[in-house]
């Protein structure tokens, strides 16, 4: 087997897509020219280079623990870092030879005893993962939709009915109805393909780029979806592309509606944020205050927004104002994401630097500095609940999701972490509230998806996929949860009939 720089480089690309680092698989993109490779990405499957430097490891630790006379060595797990460095190499085969000495002179002196011997499993090894059979969602409470050809990054169920809309590297955003829908099942029927294409040469042709964002708008009759081809498209819910927009140079990172469904905003690797005129496609403002690329946007009201980049500041811009209404600065690192509450008075970022902020307009420095989280943190989700809102009588939480496998949810009034959510044990990319605000979905790249409850903070109901999760929703009656997963699935979480249904 023989690589060339094209392959090596294509399959570093993805492997930062698939470990979350947009921004970094982007930049070495650019620079590598994945682009104008002639590489087919959706034949690729999920986690191809882990898996070949796991076969490579496997080969020689297999030549480590065969001995000069065809016997075998005893050997302990190489890791990767040892199979690059002979001398440790070298050490292992001495420490092999040891041991199988001591382990002979133990056999002789305990005769025909058996001498066991026991390795130190790490963390994920598969006993930390095990579901407890009574809080498992069984397999009749199951639904998995499969079509896409590449992970699945994004799901996002419409504002009105239960129709699922998924977005996938293999180009494509795709429509499934769950309306009719009972039981469990892989589904390859019962969905529209929406593919993404660009012109060349006078025809159309896919893009060969990933979908990263959709949105619904509130009536839920339409779709847009933003992708690495620098493009934003608008469906309809029949699969048909309605408008497309095309003023960003570059991927677009973030895309959401606003509350009347007339703008849409974008948010782009070429620095800047866009507001979109819904009805024609066209541009009703490019804003480029900030200094590096954009990674997300949040509608304050119709017309006012919030934005973040890897520049490290949070900007506030308004319709027809050529300068922000407000900028928040205080982040070490490049901030994630940001969302305002249900009322729009507070706004959170999370960062890299592994804080989670609070802000208000009438202020220029942060409000709350919350510090617990001991890696970046990946995304954030306001609760539906609080004064104006359909659940005013509970309390306001933030919830904040790690690459150090941890939930935390978080009294935003009082500054403080109320719970610390940890059986997940991997990178946690997504949580969700339900609608009611009672429970907590969260997702993450151990292949699980957790609901908690979220006044008392248990775990109380669980799924083990075969992909790394990136994205878990609600629907509107809270009565299913879907999450994409890495290895190009969907999965459809009937809660009806379980202690967590609405």
């Amino acid at each position: 087997m023989t690589f060339n720089s094209d392959e090596v480089n294509f399959l570093i690309y993805r492997y930062l897509q698939e470990s979350g680092f947009t921004h970094s698989a982007y930049t070495f993109g650019l620079e590598s020219h994945i682009t104008q490779s002639k590489i087919n990405g959706t034949l690729v499957p999920p986690a191809a280079l882990l898996n070949i430097i796991q076969r490579g490891l496997f080969y020689t630790e297999a030549e480590i623990s065969i001995a000069e006379d065809g016997s075998e060595r005893m050997i302990e797990s190489l890791s990767l870092i040892d199979a690059v460095m002979p001398d440790v190499v070298e050490s292992r085969k001495v420490a092999a030879a040891k041991q199988a000495q001591i382990v002979s002179e133990q056999s002789a002196i305990n005769g025909s005893e058996e001498v066991a011997s026991s390795s130190v499993g790490g963390r994920g090894d598969g006993a930390d993962m095990e579901i407890d059979a009574a809080i498992e969602i069984p397999p009749s409470k199951t639904t998995v939709l499969r079509g896409h050809e590449s992970e699945v990054f994004i799901c996002a169920w419409s504002p009105k009915n239960d129709i699922l809309a998924s977005g996938s590297g293999d180009s494509t955003a795709r429509i499934w109805s769950m309306n009719e829908m009972g039981g469990a099942g892989n589904q390859a029927a019962n969905q529209l393909v929406l593919r993404h294409c660009i012109q060349m040469g006078g025809t159309e042709v896919p893009s060969n780029k990933d979908v990263t964002s959709l949105d619904w708008n509130c009536d839920g009759s339409l779709l847009a979806t933003g992708s690495y081809d620098g493009y934003a498209r608008i469906w309809s819910t029949e699969g048909k592309l309605a408008s497309t927009l095309g003023q960003h140079k570059g991927p677009i990172f973030a895309l959401k509606w606003n509350r009347k469904g007339n703008y849409i905003l974008s948010a782009g690797v070429d620095k800047t944020t866009i507001i979109w005129d819904a009805h024609t496609g066209q541009s009703k403002q490019q804003f480029a205050f900030h200094t590096a690329p954009a990674l997300d946007v949040d509608w304050k009201s119709s017309t006012e927004f919030a934005s973040c980049s890897t520049d490290m500041c949070i900007h506030v811009c308004e319709l027809g104002k050529e300068r922000p209404v407000k900028t928040f600065e205080g982040h070490s690192n490049e901030v994630n994401a940001i969302k305002w509450d249900p009322q729009g008075q507070l706004l959170a970022s999370c960062s890299d630097d592994m804080s989670l902020r609070i802000w208000k307009m009438e202020s220029s420095k942060c409000v709350h500095n919350l510090l617990a989280h001991d890696k970046e943190i990946y995304t954030i989700k306001w609760s539906p609940t609080g004064p104006g809102t359909s659940n005013p009588n509970s309390d306001l939480y933030l919830a904040s999701a790690s690459f150090d496998s941890t939930v935390r949810l978080w009294d935003v009034e009082k500054g403080s972490c109320v719970y610390t959510l940890t059986k997940h044990t991997e990178p946690v990319y997504s949580v969700g509230f339900s609608p009611d605000g009672k429970f907590l979905a969260s997702g993450s790249f151990d292949k699980c998806v957790h609901i908690w409850n979220v006044q008392s903070g248990k775990l109380v109901q669980s799924y083990r996929g075969t992909g790394g999760i990136f994205e878990v929703c609600w629907n509107q009656r809270g009565d299913k949860v879907a999450a994409s997963a890495s290895d190009g699935s969907v999965y459809v979480l009937d809660l009806r009939g379980t202690k967590t249904a609405a």
